[in-house]
């Protein structure tokens, strides 16, 4: 996978070397000033992906996905929104959900199963993380369509308008959700923007093999307007997103944005890219990294200094030593909550499950009087509950916070049996967190 040629269909302002360029219709309007903040995010952003990645490597997290080498696209088009505007992530916009607001320690809950997505900082203007998919551009267009009937568009003072940025990966396009999604918005001008990011491989398969044609040129074919970006350079994804965000506004329709980029890490901490790409196809980008060409440049031209560095890495630190402590103590929430979470008004038939469910916990309260089942019936008891009952996952949790048995320990029991099957994780999770190293900053 290489990078395409510069020209009139790719849109690049500040290339590899640090060096701006100048392109036909597109231009950066911002200050320096603007630059090293949106540096300050991209590095930031990249610890919180690295603490995160370590979390999940020594067991903290159930699962991460890296967002390693994309933070110029996350932070580029982020920066180009406003307050009212909506905000659709699939899960690996952790840089948009920085840009947002949304305290990173809100988003480890999801991935350690502490909670959901109800994130206590999430404004109403983000959506919720999306993993099924491509569907969250058929939410987004809807959305869209919503803030158009709301009068919200092609408003008398532009300032008022609204519009949605809606995000997925280059593997999402091969969806039939995504398709669905184009022809709503195009069919009915929806104020959306969507906007791909091209991290090349969907999982495994690169993107060569899921388009024969770029994939910003698929717009075409639905009316709309199309443009391939540099997804490593800041200064171009912002001008690109403002233009388009700028034309939803005012009414103009849809616009995809292709945001050629590279993911450096792993799909997800569960997958090893060893497997199906060339450890000299990944140097190759890494000479494009998104921070690093940023920081050349605002060093030459003396937008910051080895001071202004320096005080960002101590700010980093403080931030990693904030999530790898509060991680640990996150609150785990009562599994009788989420039933109240499905709907505005929960049913009778949730509410009588509701029930069921503490009265089954209330019958563990006695436990502390009684002597640990031994080790063969707790297994047991375990298989009966595998396939969604209750019984087999709820009890020995409260038997472990309940019963206290010094010869026989419940997390000696549940990893018996299991064992074998967590050194060979920890081993491949040892080999995915060493692939990383050095890639901080």
């Amino acid at each position: 996978m290489t990078e395409p040629l510069a020209g009139p269909d790719f849109v690049q302002l500040l290339d590899p070397q640090g060096n701006r360029v100048e392109h036909a219709e597109f231009a950066y309007a911002g200050a320096d000033a603007e630059l090293a903040a949106d540096l300050r995010d991209m590095v930031l952003t990249r610890r919180i992906d690295a603490e995160a990645t370590a979390l999940q490597r020594k067991g903290e997290l159930g699962l991460w996905p890296p967002s390693l080498g994309q933070e110029a696209a996350q932070i580029g088009s982020a920066r180009a929104t406003r307050g009212q505007d909506v905000l659709v992530p699939s899960y690996r916009e952790h840089g948009v959900a920085w840009c947002a607001g949304i305290d990173p320690l809100d988003l480890l809950t999801t991935f350690r199963g502490t909670g959901m997505t109800e994130w206590p900082s999430r404004p109403d203007t983000f959506h919720p993380y999306s993993f099924v998919i491509g569907t969250q551009t058929l939410h987004a267009v809807g959305m869209a369509m919503g803030v158009q009937r709301d009068g919200l568009v092609g408003t008398a003072d532009p300032a008022d308008s609204a519009a949605v940025i809606v995000y997925f990966g280059d593997g999402a396009t091969s969806q039939g959700d995504v398709n669905e999604a184009f022809i709503f918005a195009a069919s009915f001008a929806a104020p959306v923007v969507f906007f791909c990011q091209n991290n090349q491989y969907a999982i495994s398969e690169p993107s060569a093999l899921q388009s024969r044609i770029p994939l910003y040129q698929r717009a075409a074919g639905f009316g709309f307007p199309g443009v391939r970006v540099d997804g490593n350079d800041v200064l171009a994804v912002r001008a690109v997103t403002e233009w388009a965000m700028d034309r939803a506004r005012r009414g103009d329709g849809p616009t995809l944005i292709e945001a050629y980029t590279y993911r450096m890490g792993a799909h997800t901490t569960s997958d090893d890219p060893t497997k199906y790409r060339q450890s000299t196809e990944v140097e190759d980008w890494r000479a494009k990294d998104p921070i690093e060409r940023l920081r050349s440049y605002l060093l030459r031209v003396g937008a910051i200094d080895a001071t202004w560095l320096d005080a960002l890495a101590v700010e980093a630190d403080m931030l990693a030593e904030r999530l790898r402590a509060g991680c640990l103590t996150l609150p785990e929430r009562p599994l009788a909550s989420y039933f109240g979470q499905a709907y505005v008004e929960t049913p009778e038939l949730l509410l009588a499950q509701r029930e069921d469910h503490l009265a089954y916990e209330a019958s563990f309260e006695g436990a502390a009087e009684a002597t640990l089942r031994p080790f063969d019936e707790l297994r047991a008891g375990q298989a009966q509950g595998t396939g969604g009952s209750a019984q087999g996952t709820g009890a020995p949790r409260q038997l472990a916070e309940l019963v206290e048995a010094p010869e026989v320990t419940l997390r000696q029991a549940q990893g018996t049996g299991g064992a074998a099957q967590g050194t060979d994780g920890a081993a491949q999770g040892t080999d995915g967190a060493a692939s990383l190293t050095g890639e901080v900053l």
